[in-house]
């Protein structure tokens, strides 16, 4: 009878000890390795799937946990002691008899479906806590090979789980991936990067929303105090940190914003996830965004015929004083008849697009980066496609919610400067952002000394001051110099509404050689001609061929403007 007391109460110690296992914190399990695109294959099973890890220094019950990404939540885990520092696959009940062959393998039913370009998936306990969640991208791979399908991105360190890009890497496993074992790519990577403020949205006159780019510790990031306001609005009157990611906060406020006013907030105190306080980085503006009228925002810049290994990207500028919320926009194009098609919503998130601000579209914003200088890395946003834009001539257009057109452009790579040669990886860029767009004199190729691209910031091409009104007109556009007295030849017309300018007149050859210095410092009346005879600086005959007359018109207050007219020189033989 002792005997099988005490048989009894070990047994029921052991289930109490089953049973009162620690309180599952986040990061105790994480996720450290995610099929996305299985196909094509390279040496791992068609099929999506995730690899978990216990990080933490006990045994953990996943029972009833769940996985799951913004669409939705699996079904439930089986009870199973994951033990610590030991690792599991979890996947697709199709998925289970090909997995298990790599190691402990756990099946769910509505295993979510990991899109290719990103997804948001987490890792749920039964009590209903985010234990882990990842928000990856394509561009996490930094390979454009394997970004393209059958390989993993894996974690470098589970001991880092709230880095995001800077502690996942693809795999370089010849398999593709190294589900069930360690991560090819395991090493020590530890976040010493200091908690960065992104931005700011106000969704209405007390409610603020922050976003950090990285997970925070929920504790501090909840602490009220540690967000205040400019302009008299004081400290928030509350905080909350959002799940799944807990980059998130959302703030209550005390005293309500004021319409068409700019606000700064500012955090203190507030750590992310490994312990880091928030440094110089803790700023961001705000304030009550309003609808985008038509030229609101307008198209500044485009890259429509990229580099081999480049991308398309089109740069807008907020050339309003309202504060314009980019969920509201969408980038398009016209068809062949004409209708507004390929509409891309600028984001499905709320974010706030200032006066005076330029913002980049593209599909990898990494590549853009890349390959020019980026002087605001906050100001780009990736779409998982932009509409199309051929090489020769195409367009794009922008669209509020309504369908009303906020800005449009038809390009031709004949607005290109004329004595390039190759077009390829250099941008067009808008001239004077309060010109009309549809102008193609409004569009210059990027300058050469801005490496043929500004996304981010001021054009190469801008001129602080356009507003010389007039023109220059070169006649006959065919002249030949050889005293016929038939278009023997040039005569270049200027017409200007005031007096005061001074013009310079320089000629190319196409090969972007000055053959001929016309003009130098010439003052002008209201209207007025010079000629060119056909000859270069040093009197002789010049060949045959396409030339470029460049005009820069200026006064003494600083309004200048540039003409480019292509004239041919021609014989009679």
């Amino acid at each position: 009878m002792l005997l099988k007391t005490l048989i009894t109460t070990t047994v029921c110690l052991c289930f109490l000890c089953l049973t009162s296992l620690p309180a599952q914190n986040r990061y105790d399990v994480v996720i450290t390795e995610m099929m996305s695109d299985p196909s094509p294959q390279i040496g791992l099973p068609n099929f999506e799937w995730i690899e978990i890890r216990n990080t933490s220094s006990a045994a953990i019950n996943i029972q009833n946990w769940r996985v799951g990404d913004a669409s939705g939540v699996s079904g439930t885990l089986p009870n199973f002691l994951l033990q610590p520092d030991s690792i599991a696959i979890i996947c697709g009940t199709s998925a289970l008899s090909s997995m298990q062959a790599f190691g402990r393998t756990f099946a769910v039913t509505s295993f979510p479906s990991l899109d290719n370009d990103g997804d948001l998936i987490f890792l749920r306990s039964n009590t209903g806590i985010t234990i882990h969640a990842v928000e990856y991208n394509k561009s996490w791979f930094n390979n454009a090979v394997k970004s393209d399908g059958g390989w993993t991105l894996e974690m470098i360190d589970p001991k880092n789980p709230c880095s995001g890009s800077s502690n996942w890497k693809a795999s370089i496993d010849p398999r593709g991936g190294t589900p069930g074992t360690k991560n090819s790519v395991d090493g020590i990577n530890k976040d010493v990067a200091l908690p960065v403020l992104l931005r700011a949205f106000a969704t209405d006159s007390v409610t603020v929303v922050l976003n950090f780019e990285e997970p925070l510790d929920s504790l501090s990031a909840a602490t009220a105090s540690n967000y205040s306001f400019s302009d008299g609005v004081g400290q928030a009157g509350s905080a909350i940190c959002v799940a799944q990611l807990f980059n998130t906060v959302q703030l209550k406020l005390s005293t309500p914003l004021q319409r068409n006013k700019v606000y700064t907030v500012t955090a203190t105190g507030v750590k992310d996830c490994a312990g880091n306080t928030i440094g110089a980085f803790n700023t961001a503006k705000l304030g009550l965004s309003s609808f985008a009228d038509s030229n609101d925002v307008v198209i500044n810049e485009i890259l429509f015929n990229p580099k081999a290994d480049g991308t398309d990207y089109v740069e807008l500028y907020n050339r309003s004083s309202k504060i314009i919320n980019l969920k509201d926009l969408f980038i398009a194009n016209r068809s062949s008849t004409g209708i507004i098609s390929n509409l891309k919503q600028l984001s499905i998130a709320n974010i706030a697009f200032f006066p005076g601000e330029y913002l980049v579209l593209s599909e990898d914003e990494q590549l853009v980066k890349k390959q020019y200088t980026a002087k605001n890395l906050s100001a780009f946003i990736n779409l998982s496609s932009m509409p199309s834009f051929p090489d020769d001539k195409g367009n794009v257009v922008l669209v509020n919610y309504t369908g009303a057109v906020v800005d449009e452009l038809a390009y031709d790579e004949k607005w290109h400067f004329a004595l390039i040669s190759n077009a390829e990886g250099i941008s067009l860029e808008r001239i004077d952002p309060n010109t009309k767009t549809q102008n193609k004199d409004n569009w210059h190729s990027a300058a050469k000394d801005a490496g043929y691209g500004t996304p981010s910031y001021q054009n190469s091409q801008f001129r602080v001051d356009l507003q010389v009104k007039g023109d220059i007109t070169t006649t006959p556009e065919v002249f030949s110099p050889d005293n016929d007295g038939t278009d023997d030849f040039l005569t270049i017309t200027y017409r200007f509404p005031e007096t005061g300018y001074t013009m310079n007149i320089t000629v190319f050859d196409a090969a972007g050689r000055v053959v001929k210095s016309l003009q130098r410092n010439a003052i002008c009346s209201q209207s007025g001609s010079f000629r060119w005879d056909g000859l270069n600086d040093k009197f002789q005959q010049l060949p045959v061929g396409p030339y470029i007359i460049f005009t820069e018109v200026f006064n003494l207050t600083g309004k200048v403007k540039r003409f480019k007219n292509q004239v041919v020189l021609a014989r009679k033989f």
